[in-house]
């Protein structure tokens, strides 16, 4: 059995990085709200509790019983964490003066003190809270300070419950993935045993198990979570696995015929069905972003459908969910995960699709799944090609979509990718993409006056989507791309590069 820890949320922004930071420790964690009831605590060696967006002091702060939990299971408290524990066990917290949020620095460490074992005194930590603890209960421990917070890190005594009023899962605090080894495996004793390699065998076990005999379909994308779950389906029951990847006409340039060749390679037995011609007769008219959405979805599930009932005997349905699609979030008002996500890749399972549903990747996140890809030998150019949004161009054409539309969004999309790996840029990037601006701008071209289509060139930095900044190609590139892309483009006389980071601006334009 794997051993695992659990993460208790109350609605933080780095709930989900707590996790990332546990799992590259090779140590499984799960997430759950600090009010469910979907997990036993029994299953567990060792519980974090997530930073929050409330305060301590406020009447409608989240308050856990942890009446199962402290003194008996190794316990560590992160910001709001550290602060409920020191209140509710007979310390004292206060507004602070002044906000601390930023750098810090950590002074006067405990010597000799295994939680801090392999950190410096000055080691930078990050803060980010408007109280303090300013007592600490009576049975506790001061284990390290920084100039402007006394009790940035306490111990229970005769415990293993610790609490530190900074966020070591952030890369500002350089030593908190250290900090955070220190606690599960020096203190909480927990296995480092979850490995890729661990994964693809247990997974590939399970699924055998689950499936038998049973066929399974699974709707291809192209992507990399779809193409991970369908090489570990392939692996657990072979030609029972039946792919299925639809072109809805709204894919990059040559995309359809280039994944089909390399899922042949994989072996993966795959159908590719064209049904660009359907999607954009029923698109055709559709400006409205969520229109085209709805749109695009339900077509998909309509060519999906048919093309699964030609295969006898179905009983399964696969899909490329991973874990932050599926973690429960914290029904508190003002969290940043407010609302549960629900998500499929195949654009949600009707109700006439009388199938199981199967999603082995459910437990892993993005990076995970690149990994597990690696193991299970995937090329490197499709593990690290960068997300593309379900809808396709169908987002990335604001307005109206026609094939002319399709046709020079494709062109201008391929010569900026290229462009891209050919300068060696492309593996820097989280994402990047074009649109299509429903605008004409005047422009000349030899003698004449032109007035043509504008397009706008995004690319972005991220970790996992939530927050992503703009990248600073170099200007030398981008005229470059520019000046190809003007030549070669006909319909498109003007070029812009998005400058907007995520938040306000998202990744996407619709």
């Amino acid at each position: 059995m794997q051993q695992k820890v659990l993460i208790l949320d109350f609605g933080s922004q780095y709930t989900q990085l707590i996790a990332r930071r546990v799992r590259e420790l090779n140590i499984f964690c799960e997430i759950f709200p600090y009010n469910s009831s979907n997990f036993k605590i029994e299953n567990y060696k060792a519980v974090i509790l997530s930073g929050s967006p409330f305060s301590v002091r406020s009447s409608e702060a989240p308050k856990p019983d942890l009446s199962l939990i402290k003194g008996k299971l190794p316990l560590l408290g992160v910001c709001f964490g550290a602060q409920f524990m020191a209140q509710n066990f007979g310390g004292k917290v206060e507004a602070s003066d002044t906000r601390e949020y930023g750098r810090a620095n950590l002074s006067n460490i405990q010597k000799d003190e295994a939680f801090f074992e392999g950190v410096s005194k000055g080691s930078q930590v990050w803060m980010s809270h408007s109280d303090t603890i300013t007592k600490l209960p009576e049975n506790c421990e001061l284990l390290a300070s920084t100039s402007d917070v006394e009790n940035a890190a306490f111990k229970f005594k005769n415990e293993k419950t610790y609490a530190i009023q900074f966020h070591p899962e952030v890369y500002h605090s350089k030593d908190g993935l250290k900090i955070l080894e220190n606690f599960l495996v020096k203190i909480a004793s927990v296995a480092q045993t979850w490995t890729p390699d661990s994964f693809v065998e247990t997974t590939v076990k399970s699924l055998q198990n689950t499936l038998g005999k049973d066929k399974v379909v699974l709707g291809l994308s192209g992507g990399v979570d779809s193409t991970v779950a369908a090489t570990l389906l392939s692996k657990a029951i072979g030609k029972n696995l039946y792919c299925i990847f639809v072109n809805n006409g709204l894919l990059r340039k040559n995309e359809f015929e280039n994944v089909l060749n390399q899922y042949k390679g994989m072996g993966l037995n795959v159908k590719g069905v064209d049904a660009s011609a359907r999607f954009l007769k029923e698109l055709a008219g559709e400006s409205d972003p969520e229109g085209k959405r709805k749109i695009i979805g339900r077509v998909f599930i309509e060519v999906f459908d048919d093309e699964a009932h030609l295969i006898k005997d179905v009983k399964w349905l696969a899909q490329g969910t991973i874990y932050p699609d599926v973690i429960e979030s914290v029904s508190v008002s003002g969290g940043p995960s407010a609302t549960i996500k629900s998500h499929h890749n195949v654009g949600g399972l009707p109700d006439f699709m009388k199938l199981k549903v199967v999603e082995p990747l459910k437990m892993l996140f993005k990076d995970e799944v690149r990994r597990v890809g690696k193991t299970l030998g995937i090329d490197a150019e499709l593990l690290g090609r960068h997300p593309f949004p379900g809808p396709g161009l169908g987002i990335r054409i604001l307005g109206d979509i026609t094939e002319e539309k399709v046709r020079i969004l494709q062109e201008v999309d391929a010569i900026f990718i290229n462009g891209l790996k050919e300068a060696g840029l492309y593996n820097k990037i989280w994402q990047a993409g074009v649109m299509l601006l429903p605008v004409n701008s005047v422009g000349v071209m030899g003698d004449e006056r032109t007035y043509e289509k504008v397009v706008a060139l995004r690319a972005v930095e991220s970790t996992d989507g939530m927050t992503a900044d703009w990248v600073n190609l170099p200007y030398e590139f981008l005229q470059k791309i520019s000046n190809k892309i003007i030549n070669g483009v006909k319909g498109v006389n003007r070029v812009v590069y998005d400058i907007s980071s995520k938040p306000p601006a998202t990744i996407e334009w619709e």
